[in-house]
């Protein structure tokens, strides 16, 4: 199966007055199509500054890429102009930020924001981007989305911004969703719609989803691979039955035995095809 987006040997560089520093060192793997892969380690892994290298949009000047490739459909991005880049994100590259709050401007609408990709991309008038957001709201499962539309980021709730992402990210109905911690801070019930949300969509339309997360129950909800980084390297690659079945590394061990599934019995883990684990 040819990937649709492949990471080889990514670095970041971060340089300080203290020295030089490779928070992601030697990154690798392969996305394909209608598939989700996980990205799961620790706060501090190098998980989502691999995510934001993909489309590179690294949070300061201080980090940079500074070795590896990742190509797009055989396309090596690290050669295209930034104006071939903005073309990308968005279009072809959908982005969930890990904290949605932050992400979304609060000077401008909801409504506003997720007709702007729409607008940029597709062409389409202010009259029928607003429609489209409307409709993009609605399908993500949010109550009087004109009204939504209308309102402010400080309006709405963690999960009704949390599906206002969902909608900006899949307006376009991109190749790629890269979803960066899509869950945290939620309460159980939504996680579990915004997951849900997220692969009804990749099922309408055949999206890739790479998934950040620290939460090894989401990656068995929603994952058919799982890369397990550790301080910036991947230590275990793995399909998800495998990775519960039968953990490589001490470390995803340990990320294993601290689940409440295994500490509790409280948590029941339901791996695809793998029945139950920690029951």
């Amino acid at each position: 199966m040819v990937a649709i987006l492949g990471v080889e040997d990514l670095r970041v560089r971060v340089a300080s007055d203290h020295g030089t520093s490779y928070p992601v060192n030697g990154v690798s793997f392969e996305l394909h199509r209608g598939e989700t892969l996980g990205v799961v380690g620790e706060s501090g892994s190098g998980k989502s500054l691999t995510a934001l290298s993909i489309i590179r949009l690294l949070p300061t000047r201080a980090l940079s890429i500074s070795g590896g490739h990742i190509h797009l459909d055989g396309v090596d991005m690290g050669t295209l102009p930034e104006r071939d880049m903005r073309a990308i994100r968005g279009r072809r590259i959908g982005t969930i930020f890990q904290e949605p709050m932050t992400a979304l401007n609060p000077a401008f609408t909801i409504g506003f924001q997720i007709a702007e990709p729409l607008r940029r991309h597709l062409n389409l008038t202010r009259r029928q981007a607003s429609s489209r957001a409307s409709e993009l709201l609605d399908m993500v499962g949010v109550h009087r989305a004109q009204s939504v539309a209308h309102s402010y980021p400080h309006h709405l709730s963690g999960g009704m911004r949390q599906r206002a992402m969902i909608a900006m990210a899949m307006s376009c109905k991109p190749d790629i969703l890269i979803a960066d911690e899509p869950t945290t801070a939620l309460d159980v019930t939504t996680q579990t719609q915004i997951l849900d949300l997220m692969l009804d969509l990749q099922a309408d339309h055949g999206t890739a989803i790479l998934l950040v997360t620290h939460d090894l129950g989401v990656v068995a909800q929603a994952c058919s691979r799982v890369i397990v980084m550790r301080r910036g390297e991947v230590v275990e690659h793995a399909g998800v039955a495998e990775l519960f079945r039968a953990p490589q590394h001490p470390y995803t061990r340990a990320l294993l035995d601290s689940m409440p599934a295994r500490n509790t019995g409280r948590q029941r883990i339901i791996v695809p095809d793998e029945g139950v684990l920690g029951a």
